[in-house]
């Protein structure tokens, strides 16, 4: 980052929603304005798509710059929470940095070799800033991921890639399968990356395809910050997507990122669903895929699972259209 004596001024967004108390909120953390390579849109006409697509908050991340920050004081409002960030292009791979103090830039200029992104993390880090790996199967030179996620907070599973008419491809389902793969281990370890989706925004019609739903006690930066990196979240591929999903034993419950302690006991899992007619939706533990089911054409429709803690370490819901596109999936809930 650029000078750590630079004290933001009054014009920048807001870094709170006034009378937004617990809930779920639907926002878009990897978007770009005209600023960027290949961007099209203002601030301002960004705006008006976040709020035609449902989105309480996102989070403007143009290549390398802090240019448009200030840009967001007028376009933010009183309902919409901006989150400034950046995503920023190394040689080995691109991750985005949410959270950043306004004005501040985070180097991008290195590739693996330097052994320098480290410094650059933790730098966002003692903002209170959140560390996103970006697109990390994207197929062009720099956009595959080099780097280990281990000191990353999150993974971007699911990217626009661009395309609103085809958000889900080949280079998500890569990603998504890599991420799955290390998640039972992660766990078990006691330190698991969660899951997020987001459009990757650079012309009309892309904003919230697909974006992240997240649970936090306001709707402000700090509070979707600490949402995200819990886990309690799940990615939707538009706002005509609602989903839920719980797990019970006994007279406890737990939902997406959250932990159920149980000692052996019966187990189950239930996931409502809407959005999706005809589509399947599926449960996932460290065992792979153990149930699918069929959703009926009518539209919404609540599936159970049952399972035990021996037999499920964690469980997460993954809810595709009947073409096998996404529509929908979860970070897991644990079971101990």
């Amino acid at each position: 980052m650029v000078r750590d004596d630079e004290i933001p001024s009054p014009e920048f967004p807001p870094r709170r929603v006034a009378g937004r108390g617990p809930g779920w909120y639907r926002g878009d953390c990897h978007v770009h304005s005209s600023r960027s390579v290949g961007g099209e849109l203002t601030p301002a006409q960004l705006a008006v798509a976040a709020r035609a697509a449902g989105l309480d908050f996102l989070a403007v991340t143009e290549h390398n710059t802090c240019d448009t920050h200030a840009d967001w004081a007028q376009p933010a409002g009183d309902d919409l929470l901006v989150v400034l960030g950046q995503e920023v292009t190394t040689r080995a791979g691109h991750w985005l940095a949410l959270g950043v103090p306004a004005g501040q830039v985070v180097e991008w200029r290195y590739g693996v070799r330097d052994d320098v992104i480290e410094g650059q993390l933790d730098q966002v880090h003692r903002a209170g800033g959140l560390c996103v790996a970006a697109h990390p199967q994207a197929p062009y030179p720099s956009g595959v991921f080099m780097y280990p996620y281990q000191e990353f907070d999150v993974v971007e599973v699911w990217n626009g890639q661009w395309r609103s008419d085809l958000p889900w491809n080949a280079d998500n389902e890569a990603a998504l399968a890599e991420w799955g793969r290390t998640l039972a281990f992660d766990i078990h370890r006691g330190r698991w990356r969660p899951a997020m989706g987001n459009s990757d925004t650079h012309l009309a019609g892309q904003l919230g395809v697909p974006h992240t739903v997240v649970f936090a006690e306001e709707l402000s930066v700090d509070a979707v910050l600490a949402g995200i990196r819990a886990g309690r979240s799940w990615i939707a591929g538009s706002a005509e997507i609602q989903l839920s999903l719980a797990v019970s034993a006994g007279d406890r419950s737990a939902g997406v990122g959250e932990r159920l302690a149980t000692e052996d006991e019966p187990v189950m899992v239930r996931v409502d669903v809407s959005g999706a007619p005809g589509g399947t939706v599926s449960f996932h533990t460290d065992r792979g895929t153990t149930h699918r089911q069929s959703l009926p054409e009518a539209g919404a429709a609540a599936v159970t699972w049952h399972t035990r803690a021996a037999e499920s370490l964690f469980v997460r819901v993954e809810v595709r259209h009947s073409d096998g596109h996404m529509a929908a999936l979860t970070n897991p809930v644990i079971l101990a």
